[in-house]
């Protein structure tokens, strides 16, 4: 029965120190082994041996790359005015015995370094630069803190600045400027929109009364080429029809009530040789009248040059007389009518 609990005994005590020696570290840690209280090594991943009771594992870190989230900080510009800034780290451990033995505590460390390498950075720029220098902040701090935690086997891949707060006052005045900016661009935007509007409007204008005034010259232009062909042409066929001086007398008498036509006519002169067109008129018939005698009174006369005459008593002279009375009359009728007219239009509003 003893042997058999001995037995018994030295098998359990085997599987223990098996157990104790054998060693599994997952990928992207690191373990680092004490022996007898001195560092021995840093077991790698995979299956590793340790011996029992004399080795131990005394740190178990993650090798892979983390964030570490600060909390906001307070720091004072060049122009003396309090901003509450964050940050967000990006780091990763390299050598797991230095971060192990060389710091403490490798967060409080890197959370503490950039704060103060903030404050110095934040300390050289005012409001403005701050608010618009982020990259530049970010450089800075980077290359500070991997400087620094080099040594404690710790390389800092990002710094990012993640909030910049301004006191309350700061950010009304930044809106109210803002505001008055953006007032001001569409002020701006407005007037010059108002301004092209104007010049396209003064130019469109400027191409209608040029194309009007061409269309009016072309009119023109039109209009006496075909007065000056009508002209040309009344005059040809008055040559070419040899028409004689009653003929023009009795067409300018046809012409003159339309002088006085439309409604924009107030004020109408008579001809100075409107007598003398009478008088032609007159003459006209009279020389029509000469054609036919009558009971031997009032014969053709001749003169002493030989040219036929009017008895002064005679029914063909009474018959010219009543004729240019007539033609009179009619042109007197004619000139009141245009009279009438005038004074009419000049009447209406």
């Amino acid at each position: 029965m003893e042997p058999l609990v001995l037995i018994i005994i030295v098998a359990a005590l085997v599987v223990f120190l098996i157990v104790s020696s054998v060693r599994v570290v997952p990928q992207a840690r690191r373990y680092n082994v004490e022996r007898f209280g001195r560092y021995r090594t840093t077991l790698q991943p995979g299956l590793n041996f340790i011996v029992p009771m004399a080795d131990r594992v005394n740190t178990r870190l993650d090798i892979r790359e983390q964030v570490f989230s600060s909390e906001p900080q307070p720091v004072i510009t060049e122009d003396n005015l309090v901003v509450n800034i964050d940050t967000v780290l990006y780091y990763q451990i390299t050598e797991p015995r230095a971060a192990a033995y060389e710091v403490a505590n490798y967060l409080q460390a890197i959370e503490q370094l950039t704060v103060t390498t903030l404050r110095n950075v934040i300390g050289s720029m005012d409001l403005e630069r701050t608010l618009t220098s982020r990259e530049e902040i970010n450089t800075q701090l980077r290359s500070v803190l991997d400087e620094a935690t080099g040594k404690w086997g710790i390389r800092v891949n990002r710094v990012e600045i993640k909030a910049i707060d301004p006191p309350a006052t700061i950010k009304e005045a930044m809106e109210k400027q803002m505001r008055a900016e953006r007032n001001k661009r569409a002020i701006i935007l407005h007037a010059e929109g108002e301004r092209q509007s104007k010049i396209l409007t003064a130019e469109g204008t400027r191409q209608q009364e040029i194309l009007v005034a061409q269309g009016d010259q072309q009119a023109a232009i039109l209009r006496a080429d075909g007065e000056a062909m009508a002209v040309e042409r009344v005059f040809d066929a008055v040559h070419r029809n040899h028409a004689d001086p009653e003929v023009l007398a009795y067409k300018y008498l046809q012409t003159l009530p339309h002088l006085a036509s439309g409604d924009h006519n107030t004020f109408w002169v008579i001809p100075g040789e409107f007598t003398q067109v009478v008088r032609a008129v007159t003459d006209a018939f009279g020389d029509h009248s000469r054609m036919g005698t009558d009971d031997g009174r009032g014969v053709d006369a001749t003169d002493g040059d030989g040219h036929a005459g009017l008895a002064s008593g005679g029914p063909l002279f009474r018959d010219a007389a009543a004729a240019a009375d007539e033609v009179a009359e009619q042109a007197a009728a004619a000139v009141s009518e245009a009279k009438a007219e005038a004074a009419t239009a000049q009447k209406r509003p």
